[in-house]
């Protein structure tokens, strides 16, 4: 056969077969909880480097919290591109379904020269539902979700929103606010709105904006506890009164959802792990990920306790290609334990940490700022870089007499940058990237019964199936689930008269409005990114939805309930 020939019968073999399933997710005993922890962009190369830090720090914790759960690696990558962002890689691990760059569980367009796995070109934009949200809608599950980042950032929406931009935080942030989650705490006071945050209180929830006395204080079931405008501050960098740890935060959203006689499903997410190698920034690397082993710790730790939990732990994508090890560094095969951690423990601030803390400080303390956060002195020429450098706000050089010329180019633009480039230089650690990566990640899980832990090499399609399956679902349920809650308005409303509405307010999204011709008083009024319809000839019935509605302007689509036409009958 030639080769050619052989290339189209496996691509259509894969069209009948489907995806790869797991061969033993049949096998898997379900279970009351699941807690899935995401170290985002997190190479293993991060993890390792974490360890000998944290083992050269107290000889007494050679070992991570993880290490005795480790089981194997997942292929992670997008619809159409081995290498994926956190959008499409977490979305597959919630769907079943790989995704485009930039998508939170949305069905990817069709690109048939490129797709890793065939796709349906019918299907572009859909909604697709998430292993949370089938957990709340069929088995009346908790749900929660805690990170690091800003609540509409990738990770925590592909969990709970639908976009084909992950930059949409005004389509994301109002369907996490109303798809039912009991528990969320992390970044971004900035972005719960006043209608969304008015719409929580009125649903039983406590609302807490910087408020970590009020979280620590709160005893209600449902909750948002958001700290920082945007992101939350580097595990290190942070004010231990004003904000709390990953740890923490991990505790409080298990203990409220632990009541739940039904059982939880959890998210907890390392955000900034991923930040800090986009950065090129070891210390923000590895301490963001001791902040989230320790995280790891207390899910462990409660699990083992339950007797009724599975864990599962895995990064979404590698990023930055570190090394332990780099040409730059000669002979450093054979550099001491001390030679290779020694300096690199000394540094307490992350890249962006020093950056903030030298534009908040005169210029006349530069040294003494880098001995006690950094545990050296800048050279002459670092100092020469320090000044010319545009972002450095103390400079004794004007802004438009600096020379960016030379070295002091590369970081021109960014102090952070070039904290991070002075802390590297002090290390024998490489980069290859500012990027993602491709490589497989690390897996490590915890399950009651030992027979039903994925072992070995997974890809992120059989991880969703695994987690469907610790909730006594398939992929199926999750297919059905969307057929049901996420069908084009054009469909369901074909027997009656719809008009997409176009809003009076600069930015906001249309609505749609469907009518019954022989009966005036059958009238729905839908408003995308919400789970509340409103109903009657004057709009005063209110219908609440198990999940949201969700508008795609680049089809002038809403996607919702194949029951809302029952209405109407």
């Amino acid at each position: 056969m030639k080769l050619k020939n052989f290339i189209i019968l496996l691509g259509l073999l894969a069209l009948v077969i489907g995806p790869s399933r797991a061969a033993d997710v049949e096998n898997v005993k379900p279970v009351k909880n699941v807690i899935l922890l995401i170290p985002d962009g997190t190479s293993l190369a991060t993890v390792s480097i974490a360890r000998w830090l944290q083992w050269y720090e107290d000889p007494a914790k050679p070992n991570l919290a993880i290490d005795p759960f480790i089981c194997g690696t997942v292929r992670t990558h997008s619809s159409n591109a081995p290498i994926g962002d956190s959008a499409p890689t977490t979305s597959c691990y919630m769907t079943g379904q790989p995704s485009r760059t930039g998508y939170v569980s949305t069905y990817p367009e069709s690109d048939p020269a490129n797709d890793i796995y065939p796709t349906d070109p019918k299907r572009a934009f859909q909604p697709l539902t998430t292993v949370l949200e089938a957990g709340r809608i069929l088995k009346d599950k908790s749900a929660g979700l805690v990170f690091t980042c800003e609540f509409p950032h990738a990770t925590p929406a592909d969990c709970s929103a639908h976009s084909y931009n992950r930059g949409k935080y005004e389509w994301i942030a109002p369907q996490m606010a109303h798809n039912g989650l009991s528990v969320v705490i992390g970044g971004g006071t900035s972005l719960l709105s006043e209608a969304d945050e008015a719409y929580l209180k009125a649903n039983g929830y406590n609302v807490y904006r910087d408020n970590l006395a009020g979280m620590r204080a709160d005893t209600g079931d449902k909750m948002w506890a958001l700290y920082g405008a945007r992101e939350m501050d580097y595990d290190i960098d942070r004010d231990p009164n004003q904000q709390p740890a990953l740890e923490e935060m991990t505790r409080v959203a298990i203990e409220k959802l632990s009541r739940d006689e039904d059982g939880f499903f959890l998210m907890v997410e390392g955000s900034k792990v991923d930040w800090a190698a986009h950065a090129n920034d070891p210390v923000g690397m590895a301490t963001e990920f001791l902040a989230f082993d320790r995280a790891c710790a207390v899910a462990l730790d409660f699990a083992k306790r339950d007797g009724q939990t599975a864990v599962v732990i895995v990064p979404d994508h590698g990023n930055s290609g570190i090394s332990l090890g780099s040409s730059r560094c000669g002979g450093y095969d054979k550099l001491s334990k001390d030679q290779l951690f020694g300096a690199f423990s000394k540094v307490k601030l992350t890249a962006e940490g020093l950056a903030k803390k030298l534009n908040s400080s005169p210029n006349s303390e530069v040294q003494a700022i880098f001995r006690e956060y950094a545990g050296f002195e800048l050279t002459p020429e670092e100092l020469s870089t320090l000044n010319n450098n545009k972002d450095y706000k103390n400079s004794p050089i004007p802004v438009d007499q600096r020379d960016d010329a030379g070295e002091a180019s590369l970081y021109s633009g960014s102090l952070t940058g070039l904290m991070s480039h002075l802390i590297t230089s002090r290390t024998c650690f490489g980069f290859t990237t500012g990027g993602h990566t491709g490589e497989e990640v690390f897996l490590a899980a915890y399950h009651p019964q030992a027979s039903s832990l994925p072992i070995g090499m997974r890809t992120n399609i059989e991880l969703n199936h695994y987690l469907c399956a610790l909730f006594g679902m398939t992929h199926d349920t999750l297919e059905d689930l969307t057929s049901r809650n996420f069908a084009p308005h054009t469909e369901v409303f074909k027997d009656y008269e719809c008009e997409i509405v176009a809003s009076k307010l600069e930015g906001a999204m249309p609505s749609l409005v469907v009518k019954n011709k022989k009966s005036k008083r059958r009238q729905l009024i839908v408003e995308p990114f919400t789970n509340i319809v409103k109903a009657g000839r004057k709009a005063d019935e209110e219908i609440r939805l198990e999940s949201v509605v969700v508008y795609v302007d680049k089809n002038n689509t809403f996607y919702l309930p194949t029951s809302l036409a029952d209405y109407l009958k």
